[in-house]
């Protein structure tokens, strides 16, 4: 069945919307990494969703604008 939420997934926290969506970056037994929006933070998998197809849609447009002006170093 795979690991929920593994990495690269799209998510969102169920409890809050304060972080806004992200993507998991690490797996770490029923903890995540996760660079959401507007924090990093390592999260239990039971506090996270799925993300919606417009929330997915919002990280992959950040995540572009940030490379654009960044490159790979942020």
């Amino acid at each position: 069945m795979g690991v929920p939420y593994g990495e690269g997934a799209y998510v969102a926290h169920a409890e809050t919307d304060v972080y806004g969506p992200g993507r998991v970056l690490a797996v770490e037994g029923e903890l995540r990494r996760v660079r959401f929006v507007y924090f990093v933070a390592t999260v239990g998998v039971e506090v996270l969703r799925a993300a919606s197809d417009g929330e997915e849609a919002w990280v992959r447009a950040w995540i572009a604008e940030r490379r654009q002006r960044y490159g790979n170093q942020w």
